[in-house]
């Protein structure tokens, strides 16, 4: 069935894409790989309206731009002179994303989307150990369902994409493209639990969702993402409180090597229709806070809207207590803008799609060079053995400067080269991406299998450890503990994140973030004990709450 969306105009919603003011080429380093996505149509800014006679135009100029950059030594953005041009660079040039046909939306490219694979494989074995179950719901939802929960499609009709088509008809009742689904989920438990025999009842699924954002950024925020999205349903408040946000939690440090801030979300900040909702918090490489993670405990609020109920030990009908939680593929964003540098990416090695990369160094002589290869291959499959992901390099078509720029902008934490001389020696050089130069280099490291192993395993620790303390010490020394207003704002205008007391109203929230562009984070699990002053009221306080600029 052909299905027609009837949504805001593309050009009434994102501006026309610029290009970034290119610096000094000595100042880059050089990879000649795909344009990058800030000249394609991402856009961090708030979009602007274009008149419809000039998206043609606009879109021409556009493409004339691309295909001059497919010609031109693609560059790197520093850092630290534009930290969001950097960002789409890397994506671009590490090939982990590509701009869609519609304006906001992105193509997952395979190496970005088996960082996500490498999330999906973790999380999904620690929902399973935890009882709950995948399956799949439907992408259309009926409009009616969304509003039978008032603050719900309040919070989310500014998003929503609406089909009013199908088949070439108009539809009696218009859809959704499933932005979330407590609702349609809430429709199904309804007729799925009766007694308090089918509690708990605890459900996941891998999908995408469709939110019409005005401010787009690749796997940041973007018109359709991929995430998990669990449901469950619980005969008691005490079943549904934090369900899941340990296990992001642990995810975020372990895995990705985030080291997140858990806490709750302010009134203002939770998710619509909730009761609570909680959050994992992490500190990007310009100091702006992601949200990383959340689980939302939903109290009885969808069960009464839905009329979602169960028999109870004593014959009493009550109302199931629910919660919903998600991860998105957002938290790809995260490793990227935690972890890299001016060179590209820089994986955690256990969600690094390739953790070695093994390189040959070819002499002029044709059996050494088929003497380098059959080395090579051998301890690839030794590696491979021990469940180490290793790619091997022996392409002819680049030159061994452009492999090394290449495999170090895509973050490989360690790299293996093998010349003319370990084939005499017997031994190999192992070089670290997340330490530089000479200093991250290891010279004749034996390619006797059980020491070779042994040493690649324990250097791959050694990067996951590393890159959680690295990231742990930019964290903690961008924290700013305040006690007034004045210097919660000083804290803000330098970048920082600002902790401090707060029993505040709803009201002074927004005044802060109308003043300083900050919002709450979140009111950490982790509380400092003693009494406690309100930074903004001076009254007492029992909680202090992070405030940070955010994505």
């Amino acid at each position: 069935m052909v299905v027609a969306l009837r949504l805001p105009s593309l050009t009434s919603i994102f501006s026309s894409p610029s290009v970034s003011h290119q610096s000094p080429a000595i100042l880059r380093r050089r990879h000649h790989i795909l344009p990058p996505l800030r000249a394609a149509g991402f856009s961090a800014q708030s979009a602007a309206s274009s008149p419809p006679e000039t998206e043609g135009r606009v879109d021409k100029q556009k493409n004339t731009v691309r295909q001059e950059r497919v010609n031109q030594d693609r560059v790197i953005t520093p850092r630290s002179q534009d930290f969001n041009a950097w960002y789409l660079d890397v994506i671009a040039n590490a090939e982990l994303a590509d701009y869609g046909p519609v304006r906001g939306t992105m193509v997952i490219r395979p190496y970005g989307y088996a960082i996500w694979e490498a999330i999906q494989e973790y999380l999904n074995v620690k929902f399973k150990e935890t009882g709950h179950s995948n399956m799949y719901f439907p992408q259309f939802i009926p409009y009616s369902f969304i509003e039978k929960e008032a603050s719900h499609v309040e919070g989310f009709s500014p998003e929503l994409a609406l089909v009013t088509i199908g088949g070439g008809k108009e539809l009696e009742e218009k859809l959704v493209v499933r932005p979330t689904s407590e609702t349609i989920v809430n429709h199904m438990f309804t007729q799925w639990i009766h007694s308090y025999r089918d509690l708990p009842l605890m459900i996941n699924q891998w999908a995408n969702v469709t939110r019409w954002e005005m401010r787009t950024k690749p796997f940041v925020r973007t018109l359709e993402f991929l995430w998990q999205e669990g449901h469950t349903a619980h005969g008691t408040p005490e079943e549904a409180e934090k369900e899941m946000i340990d296990i992001y939690t642990k995810f975020a440090y372990e895995q990705a090597a985030i080291p997140v801030i858990p806490g709750r979300k302010s009134k203002a900040e939770t998710f619509a229709g909730a009761s609570k909702t909680y959050t994992i918090e992490a500190m990007m490489g310009d100091r702006k806070a992601l949200q990383a993670g959340t689980s939302h405990n939903l109290g009885q609020n969808f069960s009464r809207a839905f009329g979602t109920q169960f028999t109870d030990e004593n014959g009493q009908r009550q109302h199931v207590w629910q919660t919903s939680w998600a991860i998105s593929t957002r938290f790809v964003g995260g490793i990227i803008m935690t972890h890299g540098d001016d060179s590209g990416l820089m994986l955690p090695p256990k969600v690094a799609p390739i953790q070695v990369n093994c390189r040959l160094f070819y002499d002029l002589l044709l059996k050494r060079k088929q003497e380098l290869s059959v080395l090579a291959l051998s301890v690839k499959e030794v590696l491979q053995k021990s469940g180490i992901k290793v790619k091997l390099d022996d392409s002819e078509q680049r030159t061994p400067g452009w492999k090394f720029n290449f495999w170090e902008m895509k973050g490989v934490p360690l790299r293996i080269e093998i010349g003319p001389r370990d084939v005499s020696s017997g031994s190999v050089v192992i070089s670290r991406r997340d330490v530089p130069g000479k200093q991250g280099k290891a010279f004749g490291i034996s390619m006797e299998p059980s020491t070779l192993e042994a040493y690649v395993k324990d250097k791959l620790d050694e990067i996951q450890s590393a890159l959680l303390g690295k990231a742990i010490s930019f964290r903690d020394s961008n924290i700013v503990d305040v006690s007034s207003y004045d210097e919660l704002k000083e804290a803000i205008n330098l970048g920082k994140w600002a902790r401090g007391p707060w029993s505040a109203s709803d009201a002074d929230e927004l005044r802060v973030k109308e003043e300083t562009g900050a919002t709450i984070r979140c009111f950490p699990f982790d509380q400092p004990q003693g009494i406690k002053t309100c930074l903004m009221t001076g009254n007492p306080a029992e909680e202090v709450a992070i405030f940070a600029k955010s994505y």
